[in-house]
């Protein structure tokens, strides 16, 4: 997998500042070098984790550009963060609500309680129920940015767990692995 993953800035909920030092190696990214000697299956699911790093590094309109062309639930998914971390909250939740319900909120449900009960963070999670609820995680990471109510730590953990349980799935799938 490419080293442009450095997940503490997948903590970002807020459009952030793009990473100048690294746009040169993210215009080299391409689905192949991506995979890096493992076999490509799924070019979409590739596209996907291009679109990832280049949000997680800040450039939401190079990401906004690659994301709105897959038509995937997955790309529908980055599509629906890269809009929530420019503060078009009602858009992130348009995007989402086109996700339905993915494979990968299971594993967001279990791990963010599995956090939340190792760090005592004050403050509730997103969830209905037991199960991952994506517009209330906007609604979150909306209160914290904009009205600055909320517990800001708790919503980076879970911003930073989205992000790489939402990448990991990706890239597994774009090597078929998952």
């Amino acid at each position: 997998m490419t080293s442009l993953v450095v997940l503490d800035e997948a903590e970002t909920l807020d459009a952030g500042i793009p990473q100048e030092m690294v746009r040169a190696r993210l215009k080299e990214l391409t689905p192949d070098t991506l995979c890096s000697g493992q076999e490509l299956v799924d070019d979409d699911s590739a596209q996907c984790c291009i679109s990832a790093i280049w949000l997680l590094h800040h450039f939401l309109d190079e990401s906004h550009l690659i994301s709105q062309q897959i038509t995937t639930s997955s790309g529908s998914f980055w599509h629906g963060i890269l809009h929530r971390r420019e503060g078009d909250y009602s858009n992130a939740k348009y995007w989402f609500r086109r996700v339905v319900d993915h494979p990968v909120y299971e594993s967001l449900a279990t791990t963010s309680q599995q956090l939340q009960d190792e760090h005592q963070w004050p403050g509730s999670l997103p969830l209905d129920g037991s199960q991952w609820d994506p517009y209330k995680f906007v609604e979150m990471c909306e209160d914290v940015v904009v009205n600055g109510r909320g517990n800001r730590v708790l919503c980076q953990a879970l911003a930073r767990l989205e992000w790489q349980l939402r990448f990991e799935s990706c890239y597994r799938m774009a090597i078929g692995s998952g």
